[in-house]
C-alpha cells in the first residue's frame, strides 16, 4: 500500500512539475478551454431556448378557420357567410373532438375591437368598420401537429376564406433560432479544434524539452503508462479549469443575463431552467476533458516509440 502511495504522490509531483515549467502554456489552454466550452454551453442553451419555447407556444397554437365576408373575393366565397354556415361549422368541429380541445368563436365586433387595440396608432385604424373584418373560428388543438385535418376539412368549403395556422410564423422564428445555434456549435467546434491542436503541440514541445528525462525513465524500466499519465494529468487539470471557467460564465449568462434582463422583458414567452444550465455544464466538461486526453494522448504517443 505504502508504494502506491508513493507512486501516487511521484506522478502528481512530475504533473505539477510540468504545469510549472510551463505556466504560461498551461494558462493558454486554461484560456483556450473556458473560450471554447463556453462557447459550446452557450450554443447548448440556445438550442434548450428553443425547444423550451417550442413546447410553451406549440401549446398555445391555434388555427384559425376564417369566414367569408361581403366583401371577399375568394373561390369558397359568394357573399357574406351565412348563419346556417357558421352553425354547421361549429357542430364540425365539436365532431372532432378530443383533437379540437377549444373553440372560440370571433365576430366581427370582437375582430374590430382587437384590430383597434393592436393598431391604435395607425392611420388604418379610421378607415376599418366592423363589417370588413371575418368572423373567425379560433381552434386549438390538444396535438398541434395535426393542424392539418382542420386544414382539409374546412379549407374549400363554401362561407370559409381560409384557414391559417399559427405555426408558420412560429416555424420561421424557430429557423432563425436554430440557425443561431448551428452557427455557435460551428464556433464551439472550431475552438475546440484550435485547442486539440494547442495541446497537442503543447505536450510534443513538453516531451521534446524533457526527452532526456524520458529516455532515462525509458532505460530504468518505466512503464509507458506511467510516463504518459503525468501529461494527460496536465491537460486534464486545464479543461477541468476551464471547463470551471466556462461552468461560471453558463451560471452568469442564465442568472443575470437571462432572469435579470431579458426574462423580464420579454414576458411572451417562458425560459430555460437551471436544469439545462446543469446538463450544459456536463456536457462541455465531459467534451472538454475527452478533447484533452484524446489531444495528449497522441502528442505524447510519438516519444514513446521504441
Amino acid at each position: 500500500m505504502s508504494r502506491f502511495f508513493a507512486k501516487i504522490r511521484f506522478i502528481l509531483s512530475e504533473m505539477w512539475q510540468g504545469i510549472s515549467r510551463s505556466i504560461t502554456l498551461t494558462i493558454a489552454l486554461i484560456a483556450t478551454f473556458a473560450i471554447s466550452l463556453s462557447l459550446m454551453g452557450v450554443s447548448l442553451l440556445v438550442g434548450a431556448q428553443v425547444d423550451e419555447m417550442k413546447d410553451y407556444w406549440f401549446d398555445r397554437v391555434e388555427v384559425s378557420v376564417f369566414l367569408c365576408t361581403a366583401g371577399s373575393d375568394t373561390a369558397n366565397c359568394e357573399g357574406a357567410v351565412t348563419q346556417e354556415q357558421k352553425d354547421q361549422f361549429q357542430a364540425d368541429l365539436d365532431e372532432l373532438r378530443p383533437l379540437v380541445s377549444e373553440v372560440f368563436f370571433e365576430s366581427n365586433q370582437e375582430a374590430y375591437e382587437r384590430f383597434i387595440e393592436r393598431f391604435s396608432d395607425s392611420p388604418i385604424a379610421a378607415n376599418v368598420v366592423p363589417e370588413q373584418l371575418p368572423e373567425s373560428f379560433r381552434v386549438k388543438l390538444s396535438d398541434p401537429e395535426q393542424f392539418l385535418v382542420i386544414v382539409e376539412k374546412f379549407s374549400s368549403r363554401p362561407g370559409v376564406e381560409a384557414v391559417r395556422d399559427q405555426r408558420a410564423t412560429l416555424n420561421s422564428l424557430f429557423a432563425v433560432l436554430n440557425g443561431l445555434q448551428i452557427l455557435a456549435l460551428g464556433f464551439a467546434a472550431s475552438m475546440l479544434i484550435v485547442t486539440m491542436l494547442l495541446i497537442s503541440n503543447t505536450i510534443r514541445v513538453t516531451a521534446y524539452a524533457r526527452r532526456r528525462e524520458l529516455a532515462i525513465m525509458r532505460l530504468v524500466g518505466a512503464s509507458k503508462a506511467s510516463i504518459r499519465l503525468p501529461f494527460l494529468l496536465e491537460t486534464a487539470f486545464s479543461a477541468i479549469v476551464g471547463s470551471l471557467l466556462a461552468g461560471a460564465v453558463l451560471a452568469g449568462v442564465k442568472g443575470y443575463l437571462v432572469d435579470e434582463i431579458i426574462a423580464t422583458r420579454f414576458l411572451f414567452t417562458s425560459f430555460f431552467g437551471w436544469e439545462a444550465v446543469q446538463e450544459a455544464i456536463l456536457i462541455s466538461t465531459a467534451a472538454g476533458l475527452a478533447l484533452a486526453l484524446f489531444a495528449s494522448w497522441i502528442g505524447i504517443s510519438r516519444h514513446l516509440k521504441a
